[in-house]
């Protein structure tokens, strides 16, 4: 068997997408790609797409990407054929040699078989990610919070407040300005006052930002709403603010007619799974994080 490995050319878009339909198709919530938004998504994202061919025949490909969570290997899927483990393991050599840091990791389901592949090449379990779901099916009282506090929505002209609150609760840049003109456009009806925040002194100190489900809804033909993590400053912890928060976010969907929400939160932010077990959140999905250690 003699294979190549080559980038990916506009040209492959098409086998592309119908691989990444095929080997997905049966993955959580999986919504099928289209063209478009395929092409959109390579055009955002800081992807590397290998290609891997025998005799003018494309076999599989796997992309390598540096985002916001780190390097990653991520849609390794070659079609069956008798040496399809040699040639994902051939790949993903391939796109390791893409890393600029230290580590790589790569995302797989809490229960999938090809958690042993990555194990035989070297990665190991280093968290997880819950994907959480939960009903609305009424107004829910919110925490009380300290005198002083007010919850309410952004205002037009907060955004570089909104974004400086976000990236100081984070403790990295999280989000830039222009975030929510992007949201707008990607998530109608969104707007300023999905976005829900405590003030005090005049000052945001915690967010909470809630979006319609666009995909999920198209997909399943769902009234789902989303809630992003709650990023509050750290001088402002521990006082209710991040439940008050996604209280609020709850009632404020329920009233714009959704009847469940979802968000993700870290395996190992246990007061985070802790917290949203009590406002009725049940995990929907487990995801576990594969890291390899490349250089040391």
């Amino acid at each position: 068997m003699l294979i190549q490995i080559r980038n990916f050319t506009e040209e492959d878009l098409p086998i592309l997408l119908d691989l990444l339909n095929k080997t997905y198709r049966s993955s959580y919530e999986f919504v099928p790609y289209t063209e478009e938004r395929l092409r959109a998504r390579i055009q955002e994202g800081k992807f590397k797409i290998l290609m891997v061919v025998e005799d003018g025949k494309i076999l599989g490909s796997a992309t390598y990407n540096d985002g916001y969570w780190g390097e990653e290997i991520r849609w390794v899927m070659v079609n069956e054929t008798p040496n399809r483990k040699t040639i994902e393991n051939e790949l993903v050599k391939e796109a390791e040699k893409c890393v600029k840091g230290e580590k790589v990791f790569t995302v797989l389901d809490a229960e999938s078989p090809a958690i042993i592949d990555w194990i035989e090449r070297g990665y190991r379990f280093e968290g997880g990610l819950y994907h959480m779901v939960a009903r609305l099916d009424g107004e829910k009282l919110l925490p009380m919070v300290l005198e002083g506090v007010s919850l309410r929505s952004l205002k037009h002209d907060e955004e570089k407040e909104f974004v400086e609150a976000v990236n100081a609760g984070f403790g990295l840049e999280r989000v830039q300005l222009g975030a929510i003109q992007k949201w707008k456009v990607e998530d109608s009806p969104f707007s300023e006052e999905w976005i829900h925040v405590a003030e005090i002194g005049g000052k945001i100190v915690s967010v909470v930002v809630s979006r319609p489900d666009v995909d999920y809804n198209k997909a399943f033909n769902g009234k789902r709403g989303y809630l992003g993590p709650a990023a509050t400053l750290p001088e402002h912890r521990n006082n209710n603010l991040a439940s008050a928060l996604t209280c609020r976010a709850m009632n404020f969907l329920f009233r714009k007619g959704m009847n469940s929400v979802a968000l993700h939160t870290s395996e190992q932010n246990l007061p985070s799974v802790a917290l949203l077990n009590r406002l009725g959140f049940e995990t929907g999905h487990h995801w576990k994080f594969m890291r390899k250690y490349l250089k040391s």
